[in-house]
């Protein structure tokens, strides 16, 4: 059985039934029936995984360079124009769209975190993989938790249809882990500090103590430097962004540093190794019906916000992803047991804007302080004759935006609209929607690289969690005002080079294709369910299954 999060149960209930296609809170009083037929014929292992941060471009860009993992998936579907359809491009959300084949507008994930003005401890800004009633006054740790997802993820279903069935994740970010793996998991881990952890009150199994093990023994020796990629050469020069100085960086790893094992290539090989290890422990793909395993991968995306996806960083961490997941497979491979893969990402990345500007995109810059929260909060609060100090409330120079909550009815909408004003004189800002704005307009149906921007913010709008009015800055604007020492680039936006993921699918013997036209990340749920022959209650995904025999049967279930 689902948990129940922790909100008002009538409440959820009414939001359920108004945005949800399906929700744990609905299972509760309704428990639609899920069935599988297993066929002979089914693998009894699907491998998810999500490289965080790893791009359309990036694949792209390096596609001819593969000969690993990645080179043997483009053997299978590849459908290079994935697409993180929503605006808020981030890891949360973008994780909790892979294995729930639903938009954040339905996961109620609508971003990396967000402002909730009624807890009472600590902060405002509440992170999406946190129990906010775990709290505590002066601590600085939070009690990580699933129960800001509202959906239910493949494992899940999985399990609800055959109990044998195994749902596993491991990931380099706890809320990879955890959006991936969902509320009823069986073994989850991520990275914390100098190793692997999991959920308050459970113990690390003894593969989790082994690889973390080997892990305090590379980081009590340090490791050397790795060797840059013949074709790494342009890109090993160094750019200033701030006061930090990137681009030729090879990763050595001093001893005791466990910040720099985690935002380099060592993290996802530790990650996968660790993967490999539960195959073992687990036996999955050894049993009767299928199994699950959910890997996310983040080090490219550490990589990218340290030092930007164009340096010879990003170059050698590629190299050595691939390297990595071919290993990982070639273990499958030796174990006998048979598994499809899908690999994607959570979001897309861009460089920053220090090195863009070089490269022929002059429009780059850094966000100003003009649009921040706070500017505005002054510039309304001497308007308006109010307290000024958390007039307006935000996480970030752009995206969700909250009006403070003791401001009165008659006000609000006046304040909002003088906001919205003020940030469209901004050279940088592209558009300003507020809630009610986003709330009226329809889902969208069309293919997502032809939606508009508010159809994209449609797609990230929960009303439990969305703010009052959006902020989306202007393409090639970085939302990131001052670069530092491991912050020079992000992702987040509403523009292609953040929503475009590659989206592959591989199995041993499956008759390979490559197709164009842009998909969801969202169909790749319903896509694994129909392939394991699951069959879950009508309108429970956002996304539709797509047929991945190249040849003229259909993986479906249906002709295509």
């Amino acid at each position: 059985m689902f948990r129940v999060i922790s909100i008002s149960r009538k409440f959820a209930l009414a939001i359920a039934a108004v945005t949800l296609p399906f929700s744990p809170l609905m299972a509760q009083e309704t428990v639609p029936a899920v069935s599988q037929t297993v066929s002979p014929r089914a693998p009894r292992l699907i491998v998810a995984i999500s490289v965080d941060q790893f791009s359309a471009d990036l694949f792209a860009q390096y596609r001819q360079r593969f000969t690993g993992g990645i080179a043997r998936l483009t053997e299978g579907a590849v459908f290079p124009s994935g697409y993180q359809s929503h605006a808020a491009t981030e890891t949360c959300p973008g994780h909790s769209t892979i294995m729930t084949g639903n938009r954040p507008a339905h996961t109620g994930v609508i971003a990396n975190s967000w402002i909730d003005q009624s807890v009472t401890v600590g902060s405002k800004v509440v992170y999406c993989a946190e129990d906010v009633s775990k709290r505590t006054a002066g601590s600085k740790d939070y009690v990580a938790s699933v129960g800001n997802l509202l959906v239910p993820t493949l494992g899940e279903w999985m399990k609800r249809a055959n109990p044998a069935a195994r749902n596993i994740a491991v990931s380099g970010k706890d809320r990879g882990a955890l959006m991936m793996g969902g509320h009823d998991i069986d073994q989850v881990y991520w990275w914390k500090g100098k190793g692997f952890a999991t959920l308050a009150g459970r113990e690390l199994g003894p593969t989790a103590l082994a690889q973390n093990a080997a892990i305090t023994a590379t980081l009590a020796k340090g490791a050397p430097a790795f060797p840059v990629p013949a074709w790494c050469a342009r890109q090993n020069r160094v750019v200033q962004a701030g006061k930090a100085s990137v681009g030729t960086g090879h990763f050595a790893l001093k001893a005791g540093d466990s910040d720099a094992f985690r935002a380099s290539p060592r993290l996802d090989r530790a990650t996968l190794d660790l993967a490999t290890r539960l195959v073992d422990e687990q036996k999955l793909g050894k049993g009767t019906v299928p199994d699950v395993l959910s890997v996310s991968l983040s080090a490219t995306d550490y990589v990218g916000h340290s030092t930007g996806t164009e340096g010879a960083e990003m170059c050698i961490q590629l190299t050595q992803l691939d390297a990595a997941l071919g290993d990982f497979f070639a273990g499958l491979d030796k174990r006998g047991i048979d598994y499809a893969v899908v690999l994607t990402a959570d979001h897309g990345g861009f460089d920053m804007p220090e090195r863009l500007q070089e490269q022929a995109l002059v429009q780059s810059s850094r966000v100003g302080d003009d649009v921040s929260a706070a500017a505005l909060s002054t510039a309304l609060g001497k308007r308006y004759g109010i307290e000024a100090k958390g007039l307006i409330l935000s996480d970030g120079p752009a995206g969700d935006y909250w009006l403070r909550n003791d401001i009165a009815p008659g006000l609000r909408g006046k304040i909002i609209d003088d906001a919205k004003a003020m940030l469209m004189t901004s050279p940088q800002v592209e558009a300003v929607l507020s809630a009610a704005e986003i709330a009226a307009t329809p889902m969208p149906t069309a293919s997502p690289e032809t939606w508009t921007l508010t159809e994209r913010a449609r797609a990230s709008y929960n009303p439990l969690h969305s703010g009052d009015f959006l902020v989306m800055l202007k393409r090639g604007v970085v939302p990131i005002a001052h670069a530092g020492a491991g912050y020079v680039a992000t992702h987040g936006s509403p523009w292609d080079y953040d929503r475009r993921v590659p989206m592959l699918f591989w199995r041993k013997g499956m008759t390979g294709f490559e197709q164009p036209s842009p998909v969801e990340t969202v169909d790749i749920a319903p896509s694994l369910a129909a392939l394991i022959g699951l069959n879950v209650p009508e309108g429970s995904f956002d996304g539709r299954c797509l047929d991945l025999d190249g040849g003229p049967g259909s993986t479906c279930g249906v002709p295509r």
